[in-house]
């Protein structure tokens, strides 16, 4: 099986229509059922079931869909590394949220400069929850996680465990607080972070934009305890006792060999590990 097959595979498969996917692949519909055809044969398996009336996947087809795509992102994510690994003037991309590298990214950076391996590092800002899909789509080499996502096909290490604190406009009912429970934010209107399925107000992307609905009074937002360091004085942080600490890590792809990758995993885990605290659980 070839990546072609397989990706005319994974159209029919998801579009569940013949003349659909021949169109989103650009090509004429004959010829992409002779390959399905062609492929099931070499297969020796039915991958989907067709009537005059539609076109369902078989349990076979359904296992080759999940690891179709898979397989398909990986040669996708593999064409991109080795892009960036060509390139005469090669860059480290490091992917983070904008408030997301718990207060250490001037003394990591630092750090890596004096590594030997060091190449220049660019910075990958992105909104909340899409650091692991740039990791494996191979947008970036290294990035700064927090929580506990999937790391499947990625190798990580932990720098840091905080608390966290809920930020709350200067009005709120509660700014005026030492501290807080889970509890006392009952009833309060938390955001719905865009690509995680959540109930909630309303719906953000990065941090920039969960500021300005946090100042307006629209939302209140738990993070991380490290957070506090970036925020105006147009917001108050009261620490939330009972939350879980909150995990931050360095993630990469598995199995990578890159020298510049292991120079900067290795000049974070010293930063963190040399780390002195310098978040307390203090009120506003």
């Amino acid at each position: 099986m070839d990546a072609r097959e397989l990706a005319y595979f994974v159209a029919v498969a998801e579009e569940l229509n013949f003349s659909r996917a021949a169109e989103r692949l650009g090509i004429a519909q004959p010829p992409l059922s002779r390959a399905i055809k062609q492929l099931e044969r070499r297969l020796g398996v039915v991958l989907l079931e067709r009537t005059s009336r539609r076109v369902v996947l078989t349990a076979a087809g359904q296992v080759l869909l999940d690891e179709g795509r898979r397989a398909l992102d990986g040669l996708a994510a593999a064409a991109r590394r080795a892009q960036r690994a060509g390139r005469q003037d090669p860059r480290l991309v490091l992917v983070t949220k904008a408030v997301g590298d718990g207060g250490m990214m001037p003394d990591i950076l630092a750090a890596y400069e004096r590594e030997p391996d060091a190449i220049p590092v660019e910075v990958l800002f992105c909104g909340f929850g899409e650091h692991v899909a740039l990791l494996r789509g191979g947008f970036a080499d290294v990035g700064l996680v927090h929580g506990q996502p999937d790391l499947t096909g990625l190798d990580s290490e932990d720098l840091l465990v905080e608390g966290q604190v809920v930020v709350l406009p200067v009005r709120h009912r509660l700014a005026g607080h030492e501290a807080v429970t889970l509890a006392d934010l009952e009833g309060e209107v938390l955001p719905r972070w865009v690509g995680l399925s959540q109930d909630g107000g309303p719906e953000v992307r990065d941090a920039g934009q969960l500021m300005q609905l946090i100042v307006m009074g629209r939302t209140i937002a738990v993070l991380p305890e490290s957070a506090r360091a970036y925020l105006g004085g147009d917001v108050v942080c009261v620490p939330v006792l009972d939350a879980p600490p909150i995990t931050m890590m360095i993630a990469w792809p598995e199995q990578s060999r890159s020298p510049a990758l292991a120079a900067f995993v290795r000049a974070a885990t010293d930063v963190a590990a040399h780390r002195k605290p310098s978040f307390q659980q203090v009120g506003r």
